[in-house]
């Protein structure tokens, strides 16, 4: 269906036009006339789809002149990015639209001059709970008067702990109102605020998750553990993208990603929100001017990020919900253009879940390995063929003016070649990684070598074995099942674990804490613990297996002898 179809105004047609606009997306198609006839909806569709018209179109059309003194329009957004680029949206619907005024209100930015836009009649406020809350206790943001309320990225919003200030915000808003939910998931909590709030509502949903990732080719590499910062050079390398973005799950990842990448040359620029606001606005104006082609970010930080021309995505961490992977990949392959998404994983518990991630996205994540500096020379030569084969000669005067130069100095046609490519090839192949990825290998459980390593806490601690492989496993990112055995000790424990990957495993677990305890962990060396007797003085403790089986037979002998039974648990 095109926008054309719809019943709104010459001016906001021509505006959608002047933006590229024809055709609707599912969603849109499902929703705008929904809204425009006032129905409260919840519109359930994943980043890229085009959500931001489905309520700006119609909140633009239902402004009037009678508008010019009062907000009609609440919009509230999980973070400052989301509200800066839905209010440009909205702004950009409106360029023919006089009596339409929008406002965004965040945190991190003046208070001063939001206000004094707020009293320039606003009539379309977009913002944050947090500080649209603030506006209304100063008394510098009024909705006695709003007619619509639209609550985007819903989901997103409550997993950031912002349903107090919604439900406060809403208390403040007239009963006879239109709501509008937009929200990637639909949990229970999303359920409760549609009963409590909306009037009801028509409920929208888009086909499958896949088609927000359908234009998006998929892949993964694996590589040991503590390897993929290496990985993501060389991947980066190769690949030579344009502009991509690279994906952490926290703030300090970010920090150290971007400071690693950058001490190798690389341009690139972090994005989290620990940093001031006028930090982001400086990077994402970098970012979108292609100032900084590499943008690294957290999940949060990068919602409402929209830009066009982002050749791929890299999961440098497997997102912690299924559906970021699917907000991430967004950021790629968007209005018909192809991207690609790359992700890196350690371990079978990251092999698992990307395994999972595929089956909930309904795509194909394929395997390919991580690039060898000689494939990267290789690529890089192919291209300067390309470039030479496609290049025409410009000034062919000044050209061969130098080269009959060259030719009376005593050089021939052929070595002037050689040293001008020679030349080229140098330039091209200084930058490469100087290093190499072996890809790790992979045994069956049962047949997994192990090796014995040592941590120096034990019984007397109150260990127990769930806590010494919890706390492996948590800092590794492998799965229990590939550590064996455990032994506990009076003042150390003993843990197997896979031989391919112990020096990964020793560097992860140092320093660890385990029950509060700051531990070591190092090779096992078969030594004889000594401790002290209840007299004092110092003897050697057996072997534990054989220690405990005297213990036991001693147990037992008493047992017989004072005419009862000796008994195992669980055998007679």
């Amino acid at each position: 269906m095109k926008f054309s179809e719809l019943n709104i105004s010459k001016e906001v047609l021509r505006a959608i036009s002047d933006m590229g606009f024809e055709e609707m997306t599912e969603i849109q198609e499902k929703t705008i006339p929904l809204l425009m006839a006032g129905n409260d909806v919840v519109g359930r569709s994943n980043t890229g789809t085009g959500k931001t018209a489905c309520f700006g179109i119609p909140a633009v059309e239902s402004i009037t002149i009678s508008d010019r003194r009062t907000v009609a329009v609440l919009i509230l957004c999980p973070t400052r990015e989301l509200a800066v680029q839905a209010c440009g949206e909205i702004e950009k619907f409106s360029k023919y639209k006089r009596s339409v005024r929008a406002c965004a209100v965040y945190g991190g930015a003046s208070m001063e001059r939001q206000i004094r836009e707020l009293k320039n009649g606003a009539n379309i406020v977009i913002g944050t709970p947090g500080r649209v809350l603030d506006h209304i206790r100063r008394g510098t943001l009024s909705l006695e008067n709003l007619r619509t309320l639209v609550l985007d990225e819903a989901d997103e919003m409550l997993r950031m702990g912002f349903r107090e200030d919604i439900e406060t915000v809403i208390k403040h808003v007239p009963t006879q109102r239109q709501t509008v939910l937009f929200s990637a998931t639909m949990p229970s909590e999303i359920l409760a605020i549609t009963e409590k709030y909306q009037n009801n509502p028509v409920h929208i949903k888009i086909k499958s998750a896949q088609r927000t990732v359908s234009l998006v080719e998929q892949f993964y590499c694996e590589v040991p553990m503590g390897r993929k910062t290496d990985a993501l050079k060389l991947l980066l390398s190769y690949l030579s993208p344009s502009s991509a973005m690279i994906f952490c799950n926290t703030k300090k990842m970010v920090d150290e990603l971007t400071e690693e990448l950058s001490r190798s040359g690389v341009v690139c620029a972090g994005l989290h929100g620990d940093m001031k606001q006028s930090q982001r606005t400086q990077v994402m104006n970098s970012f979108r001017s292609g100032g900084v082609s590499l943008l690294i970010a957290t999940d949060v930080a990068a919602r409402g990020i929209d830009v066009s021309g982002v050749d791929a995505v890299f999961n440098y961490d497997i997102p912690q919900d299924y559906e970021y992977y699917i907000h991430r990949t967004g950021r790629t392959g968007r209005a018909g253009h192809t991207g690609k998404a790359y992700t890196l994983v350690s371990g079978r518990r990251q092999l698992g879940e990307l395994k999972n991630i595929s089956e909930f996205v309904r795509a194909e994540i394929k395997k390919i390995p991580v690039p060898m500096a000689v494939d990267i020379a290789e690529r890089r030569t192919d291209k300067i063929v390309d470039e030479l084969l496609g290049t025409k000669v410009s000034d062919r005067d000044r050209t061969c003016e130098i080269l009959e130069k060259l030719l009376s100095e005593g050089l021939d046609s052929r070595e002037i070649a050689l040293r001008l490519l020679s030349r080229e090839i140098d330039t091209s192949l200084k930058n490469i990684p100087d290093c190499e990825i072996t890809p790790p290998e992979r045994h069956s459980i049962g047949r997994r070598t192990k090796i014995i390593l040592d941590v120096n806490i034990g019984r007397d601690s109150h260990i127990s074995p769930n806590f010494i492989l919890g706390a492996f496993a948590e800092a590794t990112g492998l799965s229990g099942r590939d550590f064996g055995k455990i032994d506990i000790y009076d003042r150390h424990t003993t843990i197997e674990v896979p031989a391919d990957e112990y020096t990964n495993i020793i560097s992860k677990t140092n320093p660890m804490k385990i029950k509060g305890q700051n531990v070591e962990v190092k090779l096992f060396s078969p030594v004889v613990y000594d401790r002290k007797s209840k007299h004092g003085n110092s003897r050697k403790r057996p072997d534990r297996k054989k220690w405990v089986r005297e213990k036991y037979d001693n147990y037992v002998k008493h047992r017989k002898r004072d005419g009862r039974k000796g008994e195992r648990r669980g055998r007679t």
